[in-house]
């Protein structure tokens, strides 16, 4: 079921209802429904699936408890490793086994072997590699000590299977998410109404910048070779803007859509493209993934405790494997290895840590600002094409053609994206302190504030395509 369908449009108001109205005696009742909804709303793409999340939800439980109450250490790891070998097994094999037997095919034949190997038929759950690390987390973090085995399996199973998170996170940690889960919740109106905006904001940012982004993004992408240079500069940026616009919104609706239901999210977007160094992107873009691979990837290697070498490694290591995590697809673990070549100065030169947002309490930022800004832009996209090019190949056609004599020609693609990326941009700029750029409470005049909103539904219903786009992050 996707966020911007009639169907959810739907299914939020009778699980809003039925939360609230007539099971809020009982926040058992509530943790129930809520599961059950979020099953619905998985089953809604392929219930065959459906079959495996519960798998994966009742290892992770199982093996949990287990692990919790080992007082012996080899049974204690035997439990730990079950849970994660089976989990990055299923990874692997939906997500990563042709990957690896293709690759293994064509290295065998550029040796002169001809090989013929077995490959799988088959569709990637949805969501896998979210609800996977989910699961690896909270295994991890009882393994560490660092949380207690959670004994209700409807509580555990709603934290895997929160709908809002389900398919495309934000990566929820059990030390966060399961407390509120467990507790009573009582209706907060402030925190329904600003849910209700960031949903609002999340559906502007999907269906009007997105999706007509993508439109051109797509046409300049499927055929690079005949475009000017010009044409598919203006393509990735196009692209830039359809990822951010579509991953970012579905993170605004996801908090905003929980927010009703009393429970808060791990921010997953800070406004990225306003960073000013790739350190700082990093810390404002998928934010629940990249603090993920750091918390349980990073420091666990070492981290920056052992000197500047192992630093250096460790860095490339997460890079290359948030990359590989993305897809199985070269193309990603090149976009991996570029922001982990972007991020090397700031490395060796210590300016990995930031202050606060560009120009903070000012209305502009200053001159150098704005420089770090677009040069940190023109990195992000510059990788953005391999993260978006079919293949290897079809990447450096795309790089080879932007430069070319023909870059400062006109471009052969309409203009109209740049429009709406602009407002998008000065509206995100204004609020570049708050949480969501539609966080607008302070406005002392309600009809100012109601303006904005019919504003938005209009622009959004008029920019509504008859096609109903996916999210692009369902693929991985």
């Amino acid at each position: 079921m996707l966020f911007n369908s009639l169907e959810f449009a739907l299914f939020l108001p009778v699980v809003f209802i039925l939360f609230w109205l007539v099971l809020n005696k009982s926040f058992r009742a509530q943790n129930l429904m809520l599961l059950i909804a979020s099953y619905v709303f998985y089953s809604w793409w392929d219930w065959r699936f459906l079959f495996l999340l519960v798998f994966s939800t009742a290892l992770d439980y199982f093996t949990g408890i287990k692990v919790s109450s080992s007082t012996n250490t080899k049974t204690k790891k035997f439990w730990f490793w079950l849970s994660v070998i089976v989990n990055l097994g299923f990874l692997g094999v939906f997500k990563y086994y042709n990957f690896f037997v293709d690759s293994l095919a064509d290295t065998l034949g550029a040796s002169g072997i001809e090989a013929d190997f077995w490959t799988l038929n088959i569709i990637l759950p949805v969501g896998i590699s979210f609800y996977t690390f989910h699961g690896l987390s909270y295994v991890i973090d009882i393994y560490y000590n660092r949380i207690k085995a959670e004994k209700n399996f409807v509580d555990y199973s709603l934290f895997v299977s929160f709908f809002p998170l389900l398919v495309a996170g934000p990566i929820e940690r059990a030390t966060h998410l399961l407390p509120q889960i467990k507790e009573k919740r009582v209706f907060d109106y402030t925190k329904a109404v600003d849910g209700m905006r960031q949903i609002l904001w999340g559906l502007f940012k999907k269906i009007v910048i997105a999706d007509n982004c993508a439109s051109y993004a797509n046409e300049i992408f499927s055929n690079p070779s005949t475009a000017s240079g010009s044409t598919l500069a203006l393509g990735a940026v196009f692209f830039a803007f359809q990822i951010y616009g579509d991953f970012s919104g579905y993170s605004d609706i996801a908090l905003g859509t929980a927010r009703l239901f009393g429970y808060e999210l791990l921010q997953n977007f800070k406004f990225p493209y306003f960073s000013r160094n790739i350190a700082e992107f990093w810390k404002r873009w998928h934010i629940s993934l990249s603090s993920w691979f750091r918390d349980y990837l990073y420091i666990p290697l070492g981290g920056n405790a052992n000197g500047k070498s192992q630093t250096v490694r460790n860095t490339f290591i997460i890079f290359l494997v948030s990359g590989f995590w993305h897809g199985a697809s070269w193309n990603f673990v090149v976009w991996g290895f570029l922001h982990a070549l972007f991020f090397l100065p700031l490395l060796l030169l210590n300016k990995t840590k930031t202050q606060g947002v560009a120009a903070q309490g000012k209305l502009l930022p200053s001159i150098t600002e704005l420089f770090q800004i677009a040069f940190t832009f023109v990195l992000v996209c510059f990788a953005w094409i391999f993260f978006r090019a079919k293949d290897l190949n079809e990447s450096l056609i795309y790089i080879k053609g932007i430069f070319s004599s023909s870059l400062l020609s006109k471009p052969q693609t309409s203009l109209l994206p740049l429009f709406l990326i602009g407002f998008l941009m000065a509206a995100e700029w204004l609020q570049r302190e708050k949480t969501h750029a539609l966080q607008i409470d302070a406005i002392k005049y309600r009809w100012m504030r109601w303006t904005a909103y019919l504003s938005l539904c209009f622009i959004i219903l008029f920019a509504t395509k008859s096609e109903v786009f996916s999210f692009i992050y369902f693929q991985f």
